[in-house]
């Protein structure tokens, strides 16, 4: 962890950190065969990858996962174990794994001298592994070690609708904040429906206004559905979300015939560079306050028990309200029995 933020200013020729790519995207939307394709292109080009499969529920992967979850935790037997839905499985799953993710990394620094890549694919339940306290335990974890990039897959033929588009902006731009690492947007299935127009639509605000006017009038009938609710949401969005297109990198990518893949490197490879340059400085600075934070902590609660501590005078420390309430009783006792006996004394004495 520390040897890389050490050597973020590290000469050039010195032999680059091995790149981590997170694969997020929505279920349906070809994760899984994007990596398939990205393995296919690393062994044609002699290059040297790495492959972590972070999906229990899969049942096959197409691929040559060197680190697998499915090895470390039964997905069934926690849903059983635990009581769970197949979604609350995931998410267990992914939990229990990311206790131990400090020893992958661990792996993974040991062969980083071999290694270009290091590809992960995460489960097609997005949410499980972007906004559960596991997926934050790795992401962190691989950020503070190498150069981290997102690559948010989205299903092309489907986001020719408009909405349907924004719908998946809106998600790739929580997946960004959430994460706060350099994404790359890869539109898949180009070989189906090309992504000239996705492109344009984030690069030109008239463009998209122009498309949502074309598909309120011609998918309705009626003419008025332009002036409605969700067509004037979208465009309120489509203004908001100028500066979500400015941070990310578009390619689009066929995981079927590969084409796109080059030029998706050349994005990973460009990330890299954004990362060290600007993500892992605020990275850092963000880790460095929370051990601070919990620094301060640990001493307040310190100084919280030395205080107990001193005003019972090395007797026992209160916890709770009730233990207080019996030790006073207690003590009630123990001081009306000593003067039972003081006064058994005077009167023996006299």
């Amino acid at each position: 962890m520390s040897e890389f933020a050490e050597s973020a200013a590290a000469p050039a020729e010195k032999k680059a950190m091995p790149i981590v790519v997170l694969v997020i995207g929505m279920a349906g939307a070809g994760k899984t065969t994007v990596m398939h394709r990205l393995n296919l292109h690393m062994e044609e080009n002699e290059k040297r990858g790495y492959y972590i499969n972070l999906d229990p529920a899969v049942r096959d992967v197409p691929f040559a996962a060197n680190i697998d979850i499915r090895d470390t935790v039964n997905y069934k037997e926690v849903m059983k174990q635990y009581g769970l839905g197949p979604n609350g499985g995931i998410l267990t799953s992914l939990n229990l794994f990311a206790t131990r993710f400090d020893q992958v990394v661990n792996i993974l620094e040991k062969r980083s001298d071999e290694l270009d890549y290091i590809f992960i694919d995460t489960p097609g339940q997005i949410e499980s592994f972007t906004w559960s306290a596991g997926g934050q335990i790795i992401h962190e974890l691989l950020a503070t070690a190498f150069p981290t990039v997102i690559m948010y897959v989205t299903d092309t033929p489907r986001c020719s609708s408009p909405t349907t588009f924004m719908s998946n902006m809106l998600y790739a731009s929580s997946v960004l904040y959430k994460s706060q690492l350099p994404m790359v947007c890869v539109f898949n299935k180009i070989d189906v429906c090309p992504c000239d127009f996705a492109i344009e639509w984030m690069r030109d605000f008239e463009s998209y206004q122009a498309a949502l006017d074309a598909d309120a009038h011609g998918g309705s009938g009626n003419g008025d559905s332009g002036e409605g609710y969700m067509s004037s949401l979208n465009r309120s969005l489509s203004l908001a979300m100028d500066e979500f297109y400015s941070n990310i990198k578009a390619v689009g990518v066929s995981a079927a015939t590969g084409e796109g893949v080059e030029r998706l490197f050349e994005c990973f490879d460009e990330s890299a560079v954004e990362f060290q340059e600007e993500y892992l400085p605020e990275l850092l600075k963000r880790l460095n306050a929370r051990s601070e934070a919990d620094k301060a902590r640990q001493e307040h609660d310190l100084a919280r028990l030395q205080k107990d501590l001193n005003a019972n005078k090395g007797d026992r420390v209160v916890v709770d309200a009730r233990a207080r309430e019996e030790g006073a009783i207690v003590q009630g006792e123990e001081d009306d029995e000593e003067e039972e006996e003081q006064q058994h004394v005077r009167g023996e004495i006299h």
